[in-house]
């Protein structure tokens, strides 16, 4: 239940409180795009059984990989507050994912 709880926290609550911190004065726009940036998921319907809670999103979808991340981390550079509030949305969503594969690990 914890790591239910953790992961879709983190992935529908934070992004508000992610947005209010940096974005204060537009933070329920930016907390939408945030939210927005869970669309990455969309990958998990090139995979053979779209849903396995056993797992690990991270490396095993194509946009959950290292090299997606490293384009979510380039958009951090691009000028403008609602594209870095997207790449902050998606490197936020792969730290979720990320943990949520280390509980699986943990047996949680």
């Amino acid at each position: 239940m914890l790591q239910l709880s953790l992961h879709y926290g983190g992935h529908l609550a934070a992004p508000f409180a992610i947005a209010w911190l940096v974005w204060r004065e537009r933070w329920k726009q930016a907390g939408l795009i945030i939210l927005a940036a869970n669309l990455i998921d969309l990958d998990h319907l090139l995979a053979n059984l779209i849903f396995d809670p056993g797992r690990c999103s991270i490396g095993f979808h194509p946009l959950h990989t290292l090299y997606a991340a490293m384009i979510y981390a380039a958009l951090l550079l691009v000028p403008k507050w609602w594209v870095r509030a997207f790449a902050v949305g998606a490197l936020w969503h792969l730290v979720v994912d990320w943990g949520d594969c280390r509980m699986q690990l943990m047996g949680a």
